[in-house]
């Protein structure tokens, strides 16, 4: 995963920051027994997704790739060095 820079965008990391901040604070309110809390933490988990997702469509996360670059990446690189 290291070579095809998974989740190294901006999309990738707001979201999961996001997503973290939402576990914390659900984990805060779960520890002092407040559901409210709680459920408000999971609301920001889900936010966390969905500003994720929102910042990749607008072109901030990882670009798409072909059908061809999918299908034979191995195969391309080998025969780039022959």
């Amino acid at each position: 995963m290291a070579g095809s820079s998974h989740g190294h965008t901006p999309a990738a990391w707001t979201g999961v920051i996001i997503a973290f901040i939402g576990f914390c604070v659900a984990g805060a309110f779960m520890v002092m027994a407040n559901p409210l809390g709680f459920w408000a933490g999971m609301v920001i988990v889900v936010l966390g997704g969905v500003v994720g997702m929102a910042m990749r469509a607008a072109g901030l996360g990882q670009p798409k790739k072909t059908a061809r670059s999918v299908a034979h990446p191995v195969r391309e690189a080998v025969g780039a060095e022959s």
